[in-house]
């Protein structure tokens, strides 16, 4: 059993998180579902890059910075995010 957190964090158990495929930087859905708590990684890099960008519009002027004008650690992240997600996408499509 996990405790939350004063800041109403919790930490997902090794195995849970290995057996999904959760490592640090994973972008997860939370939702609740018939009173429970659901938590599902998010493997399509165009939805988290699409929510990356509805963050940042609602701190900024609204409009989405286009790719080739982020600076270039932003352009990493989204670069790791895809390349995630294409090799978990690889990984399903072999089994």
């Amino acid at each position: 059993m996990v405790k939350v957190d004063s800041k109403g964090r919790i930490v997902l158990p090794q195995d849970v998180r290995e057996r999904l495929g959760v490592t640090s930087g994973t972008e997860v859905e939370v939702r609740e579902e018939d009173g429970k708590a659901i938590i599902e990684p998010e493997d399509d890099p165009e939805r988290i890059i699409e929510r990356m960008n509805e963050l940042v519009g609602e701190i900024s002027d609204g409009e989405p910075t286009p790719y080739e004008e982020l600076d270039p650690q932003a352009r990493d992240h989204v670069d790791t995010i895809r390349q995630q997600a294409n090799q978990a996408e690889s990984e399903d499509n072999s089994e």
